[in-house]
């Protein structure tokens, strides 16, 4: 079984995503957290592209990946700007914490990469537990705009340290019945014409459909589920392509 988020997919993703850059989604995520005094959660917490302009805005927050590669680049953005979250490696479904939390985001669609139906539902029941009375979950997904198989797709960048980095990747599975796709990703390290690294990388996605997503809210026992459309708040989705964000209240 091929891992995901190993050395040189995280450091791409690092290149790509950098610190800095945002989607819509970093202003977003401010505001609606703006008025958090106690802790926050960032499952997925990758690269730190979310989590450190939150620290930056005085807000507490910790993070967890379950790649230990990422973690590693997260904890060197962030002492390189004096910071010290609590970050640690864990999975969503799992990871357990004596902490309650006032809040729990989840940007970018990394919700969609547990992409068994049984991992996805112990996730929300284990962010729902791990949220306090009125605490809330952001959470974003997007749908699958592309079921192509075997289509290849190829992008470059230049590495950090010098020589190029390149991905060729294609979609090798489509279950609709189960609603996810796996595609097989091939990340090479070019330097002076030369290969020096290789890796391979399966990345499964699941898609929902959006009133689907909310009855599983629902059903858990999240109330006032809020949802909106490419950042703005409170806009429901019209458009395939759009970045979809629900927005969710634990009662207790």
């Amino acid at each position: 079984m091929l891992g995901y988020y190993n050395r040189l997919s995280s450091e791409v993703y690092d290149i790509d995503k950098y610190i800095g850059l945002s989607f819509g989604d970093v202003e977003f995520y401010s505001e609606r957290l703006s008025s958090c005094k106690g802790s926050i959660l960032e499952p997925g917490v990758g690269t730190g592209r979310i989590l450190i302009p939150l620290l930056e805005k005085g807000l507490k927050v910790d993070g967890f990946d379950v790649s230990e590669e990422m973690l590693k680049i997260c904890r060197h953005n962030c002492e390189n700007r004096g910071l010290h979250p609590k970050l640690f490696e864990g999975k969503m479904e799992s990871f357990s914490l004596d902490t309650e939390y006032e809040a729990i985001i989840v940007p970018t669609g990394t919700f969609l990469l547990l992409y068994k139906r049984e991992d996805s539902i112990k996730a929300l029941k284990n962010f729902f537990n791990h949220l306090s009375n009125g605490g809330k979950l952001i959470l974003d997904i997007f749908l699958q705009t592309e079921v192509t198989t075997n289509k290849v797709s190829t992008r470059s960048w230049e590495s950090k340290g010098g020589g190029m980095i390149t991905l060729e990747s294609k979609i090798v599975e489509v279950d609709h019945i189960n609603q996810y796709t796996v595609s097989h990703n091939r990340y090479e390290k070019w330097d002076s014409g030369t290969l020096v690294q290789t890796e391979l990388e399966r990345f499964p996605l699941r898609w929902y459909g959006v009133e689907e997503f909310k009855m599983i809210l629902e059903r858990i026992g999240f109330e006032d589920i809020m949802i909106s459309a490419d950042y703005k708040y409170g806009q429901y989705p019209t458009d395939r392509t759009q970045t979809i964000t629900f927005e969710a209240i634990v009662k207790k």
